[in-house]
């Protein structure tokens, strides 16, 4: 699928969990090839993922969602580090987790 979208010469690729479904293996041979094909196409990516590992691996910018709502927004590390984010999905105190 990667490959007919990209005889296309888009500007933009949108994913929809490109790593559903994938071990930590997996994931990060997506992570790579999805990094090269950015720099080599001069593409930019949207993706919705649940994969953390991979979407702040592969993310200049992230938007974290919990029920439609924007609960943070901004580098990847700051976004999985936030104590709202780390409450909605690890339903932990934020001290705790860091």
């Amino acid at each position: 699928e990667l490959a007919a979208v990209l005889a296309t010469d888009p500007d933009l690729l949108l994913l929809d969990e490109p790593g559903s479904g994938m071990g930590p293996e997996e994931a990060e041979e997506l992570g790579d090839l999805l990094l090269r094909l950015r720099e080599v196409f001069e593409l930019t990516i949207v993706m919705i993922d649940h994969h953390v590992p991979l979407v702040t691996r592969i993310s200049d910018y992230v938007y974290c969602l919990n029920f439609g709502e924007v609960l943070a927004e901004g580098l990847p590390d700051d976004v999985r580090r936030h104590p709202e984010v780390v409450r909605a999905y690890l339903g932990d105190d934020p001290e705790a987790v860091a």
